[in-house]
């Protein structure tokens, strides 16, 4: 086979970017109407990196004061009033002959104008979703200047609110929630790029890679968008590193239905602390008819069977808790992932690898991205499939408060239909992916009334229905789940257990009471499965010191702005309660507040775990801190440092002496296809 180069891509991130302010359609505007005169931006040019946020470029120019320090975000508030014009000047392109010449954005956020040389090209609307633009018929031979604008952004989409009213498909925590201020991020949030094409191209490439029953034999299921005349034949191949272990060809329209490729020998992967993660390359190849490669695709995949067996001693009826990887039943452990910053936009990959591996090294093997965000970039589920942490991945629903109904009608319904097949397509052949999920505590009144909380809404809602039905089609062997929490009841109460009405359940978030209250909520405990518990603590006193800014440090109170940014994890009065006194100063509230979070949180994960069998897991709210809270129940401080609960977690996490487990592992011991411990 000929290797002939159709396609050419540029980075656009390697570009020189400008970011300027505007007086909302200002821009739009070449002169103004009363004077005559050329209308120029209220905030000019700054130098912008691509991805990047409007915020962090304003920082970085001396405009912005640091949002983190104090109450400097509210100073933030105004990027939100104005349009925001990203530009840059394209490299020479070579269009002659061209096809097609594509811009492919991964993550606009949120709605806007596209321009090239100043003329319209298209408007977009969306966070979630990449967007593509057809150029071909916009650029000129020279000097083409690409240019995106920003509309104001929607007003409100915070923590508490009308989740049936909240239609506006932006990520809802940069609007406050009680772990960070609010900083509405506005820019170009993952990967942008050209691609000039004078031949057709493989599009759409989805892969879904299964592993049989007798867990040798593996199988991937590949469809991708290509053209279907004039002879074109695509080639799929499986590659252990760059040994082909499978192989096949087929026509074209075969291709865009989909095929099955099976029966080849492969190595399992494993959860982290169970065994390896092995992962395999699935290379697609366009040919024409004259035998020339004319597009190349590929993605990397792992290969797991997971069976979910019902709890020992569950009722009848119960959803199944119990997760079984490759035959071995597994005690799920971990936590709720939030977004690394407020703007996500300008994290980097060293910063997601940096946190992966610390909970790699805390024995987590299940992290809950939240419905509240986002699909995490690419980046994200790379190193996730690489270190072996699962993921629950949640469509971008979440509760309210006021009400926690998703919205219902049609139009809300067909929109979260596209966001939910994009996260699949773009997701599904990441071997991480362990389940998919409605949204985030979306609930109805135990009564029936929308406004309330206590039961979990079901797939009988239209749109977890319509979510459901989507998952049975694109991704149709791993599980949905309508939300989290999930079954008869979103919280678990003391005088409920032992009816059988706990079985997926959030909360408590606080040590109320006694620590002997605590060890006896934990001991008598029948739920099925914990996928939110947690216990505030405070940060470090250095961390505290630094981004206090005007504010005094002590007390850790209300009536002090500072702690109040994160007011729902104040403690103050309780160590006076259990002291008798206050604190003598930051350092010794910080070690109280530290140790009593870790001591309560080890009480409930080693709970949760010596009851492994009737319960399946436990995932802690929450893992990082986006923000520098004074207090918060993350378990990783802002500036990345374990708190000490983290490491009395890390203990039980790292304790494989749950009987299941241990049994597992010893039968596997003294198998060939034992894990690796």
């Amino acid at each position: 086979m000929n290797q002939k180069s159709m396609k050419t891509t540029i980075d656009l991130s390697k570009l020189e970017w400008t970011v300027s302010g505007w007086s909302p359609y200002a821009w739009m505007a070449s002169k103004a109407m009363e004077t005559g005169v050329t209308c120029r931006p209220e905030v000019p040019p700054v130098p912008a990196t691509v991805p990047g946020s409007v915020q962090n470029a304003l920082l970085s120019a001396g405009i912005l004061p640091d949002w983190n320090v104090g109450e400097q975000a509210r100073d933030c508030e105004w990027v939100e009033n104005r349009h925001w014009a990203f530009e840059a000047k394209l490299p020479a392109l070579n269009i002659q002959g061209a096809s097609s010449v594509v811009l492919r954005c991964l993550g606009l956020d949120y709605s806007g104008w596209l321009l090239v040389n100043g003329a319209m090209v298209s408007r977009f609307r969306g966070s979630l979703v990449p967007h593509e633009f057809d150029l071909r018929s916009h650029l000129s031979s020279s000097d083409n200047r690409l240019t995106i604008v920003y509309d104001v952004p929607p007003r409100w989409l915070g923590q508490t609110g009308f989740t049936s009213e909240m239609t506006d498909w932006k990520p809802r925590y940069n609007y406050t929630w009680d772990w960070t201020s609010r900083l509405v991020q506005i820019g170009i949030w993952d990967d942008i790029k050209i691609e000039v094409s004078d031949a057709p191209v493989i599009d759409d490439l989805e892969v879904r890679a299964l592993l049989g029953g007798d867990l040798s034999e593996g199988s991937v299921w590949v469809r991708a968008e290509m053209p279907d005349s004039e002879g074109y034949r695509a080639s799929i191949g499986v590659y252990d590193a760059d040994t082909p272990i499978a192989k096949t060809v087929i026509d074209a329209a075969q291709m865009r239905a989909g095929v099955q490729l099976g029966g080849f020998d492969v190595e399992s992967w494993y959860p982290n602390g169970l065994g390896a993660q092995k992962l395999y390359r699935v290379e697609v190849k366009l040919i024409s008819r004259a035998g020339e490669i004319i597009d190349t695709a590929e993605r990397r995949v792992g290969f797991k069977n997971i069976i979910w067996q019902a709890n020992d001693d569950a009722p009848e009826g119960a959803d199944p808790w119990i997760c079984v990887v490759n035959g071995y039943p597994v005690f799920l452990q971990g936590i709720n992932w939030t977004p690394i910053l407020p703007n996500f936009a300008d994290v980097s990959d060293d910063m997601y690898l940096k946190l992966l591996r610390q909970y790699k090294d805390i024995g987590c093997n299940l992290l809950r991205v939240w419905g509240g965000a986002f699909l995490e970039k690419q980046i994200f589920y790379d190193i996730c499939d690489e270190l072996g942490l699962m993921v629950w991945q949640e469509f971008p629903l979440s509760s309210s408060g006021l009400d926690n109904w998703p919205p219902d009608d049609d139009n809300s319904i067909g929109e979260m239909e596209l966001i939910a097949r994009s996260y699949i397509s773009r997701r599904a052949h990441h071997v991480s992916i362990l389940l998919w999920c409605g949204g985030n505590e979306l609930q109805t009144a135990i009564d029936g009334n929308r406004q309330g909380i206590g039961k979990p809404v079901d797939a009988s809602h239209p749109m977890l229905a319509r979510l459901q039905r989507i998952v049975a089609e694109d991704d149709p062997d791993r599980r949905f789940l309508a939300t989290s929490a999930s079954g008869p009841r979103f919280m678990a109460f003391e005088p409920d257990f032992g009816k059988g009405i706990h079985w997926d359940v959030h909360g408590p978030w606080c040590l109320d009471g006694e620590l002997a209250d605590w060890h006896r909520y934990w001991n008598t405990d029948d739920s099925l499965f914990r996928s939110e518990t947690g216990c505030p603590g405070a940060s470090g006193a250095d961390l505290i010191r630094e981004y206090a800014g005007q504010f005094a440090v002590v007390p850790g109170t209300l009536d002090n702005p500072l702690w109040r940014r994160s007011s729902w994890w104040i403690e103050w009065h309780v160590f006076i309660a259990e002291m008798g006194r206050d604190p003598d100063d930051l350092e010794e509230y910080v070690a109280w507040s530290q140790a009593r979070q870790a001591t309560a949180l080890e009480i409930a994960v080693r709970a949760c775990k010596a009851r492994f069998g009737r319960c399946g897991g436990i995932l802690l709210w929450m893992g990082h801190d986006s923000f520098p809270c004074t207090a918060n129940t993350s378990i990783i401080d802002f500036w990345r440092r374990l708190k000490p609960a983290a490491e009395a977690v890390a203990r039980v996490f790292r304790d494989v002496s749950a009987d299941r487990l241990a049994g597992a592992l010893e039968e596997a011991d003294s198998s060939s296809k034992a894990p690796i411990r």
